[in-house]
């Protein structure tokens, strides 16, 4: 770690959460992909000034590392505004770049494979000194965003003591609102959670992927019982009504209030809420540290000016919107309940920053 601002006194993440993810980037496959998807590496894409083999002399290029969350999501394709904007503003060709899990969008950063991440809240820990924060993304006015713990209404799950040797699928074991923050929840409520992510729960099993997947795992699995994931993947499918019972500060704050159980009929899927946690900082957007180049202070300036109307895409467009509507300024502050979170897991990042 670069200081003393995170507290010390947790045991070594070790590298099971980083020997599938830390293997490499995913090529420009067009997918949003999971944690632990297969590409080829992208090691040797970007050098260190961003410039890359093949691009003209008077265009420097920026590698954007896209850090994967939900494996049904064409996330090169989402991001495609940012990248056009960015493009307009700055004498810059952006070339993106899909990680292969959380760990290797870090990964990326440290090794000079990228100057520009979408990047994890829980990576903000470790990146110190590798990264920059250039700020917080905001959807619909929100910096903040929810974790929910979900089951299906014929489970026979009432509350969280009831998932006692039950079998919970997780998302991504660096994934705040898919796994850290819901084993604290799960811990609070008097549940033994051992040494997971990295190791093995006591009084329950886990199964770990990306939000979309532990939702559908749970939907389709008689032996899952509850899936922890971000709200943004398990609201369209829990009546609003259950949010208003169990979180107010969700009601006031979440962009996913409005749309909450809009995709029930549709899809024939409802869910049972099971509980929602505290608020957590929207992922940041950063920088490398250690790019030294005329154009990081004039992306960076970009980013933080970005408009709503400048990350939608056309009418034409049928894939999944950019979930963010603006960046606003941010920094590691920001991330201290990170940090928190983290303490209470006992966790640490030093093997990976």
């Amino acid at each position: 770690m670069s200081d003393n601002r995170w507290s010390a006194n947790r045991r070594t993440f070790l590298t099971t959460a980083g020997a599938a993810g830390v293997a490499g980037l995913a090529g420009c496959s067009g997918g949003g992909g999971s944690a632990g998807d297969e590409g080829s590496s992208g090691e040797g894409d970007a050098s260190s000034d961003g410039e890359t083999t093949g691009s003209t002399e008077s265009t420097p290029t920026a590698q954007f590392i896209l850090n994967p969350a939900e494996a049904d999501v064409e996330i090169e394709q989402q991001y495609q505004p940012m990248f056009e904007y960015l493009e307009s503003e700055v004498d810059v060709a952006i070339e993106p770049d899909r990680a292969a899990s959380y760990t290797a969008t870090l990964q990326a950063m440290r090794n000079d494979q990228g100057e520009i991440a979408d990047i994890s809240p829980s990576a903000v820990v470790a990146g110190e000194g590798v990264v920059d924060i250039v700020g917080v993304r905001i959807a619909y006015g929100a910096a903040q965003y929810f974790s929910t713990i979900t089951t299906t209404p014929d489970s026979g799950i009432e509350s969280l003591s009831d998932l006692e040797g039950e079998l919970i699928y997780m998302g991504d074991i660096l994934s705040v609102s898919g796994t850290l923050v819901p084993l604290t929840v799960l811990q609070d409520a008097g549940l033994d959670v051992g040494n997971a992510p990295d190791g093995d729960a006591v009084d329950f099993d886990a199964e770990y992927s990306d939000h979309t997947t532990a939702r559908e795992q749970m939907v389709q699995r008689d032996d899952v019982m509850a899936a922890t994931t971000g709200a943004f993947s398990s609201a369209p499918f829990v009546p609003q009504a259950q949010f208003e019972e169990l979180s107010q500060d969700f009601v006031d704050i979440s962009a996913e209030y409005e749309g909450a159980g809009d995709e029930i009929e549709s899809s024939g899927t409802e869910l049972q809420l099971l509980a929602v946690s505290d608020p957590i900082p929207r992922a940041p957007l950063v920088t490398r540290s250690n790019w030294d180049s005329p154009v990081k202070a004039e992306i960076e300036e970009a980013i933080l000016n970005v408009t709503e109307s400048d990350l939608s895409h056309g009418d034409d467009y049928d894939g999944e919107p950019l979930w963010f509507t603006g960046v606003e300024e941010g920094d590691y502050e920001d991330y201290t309940m990170i940090a928190t979170v983290m303490d209470e897991l006992g966790l640490e990042f030093e093997d990976l920053s």
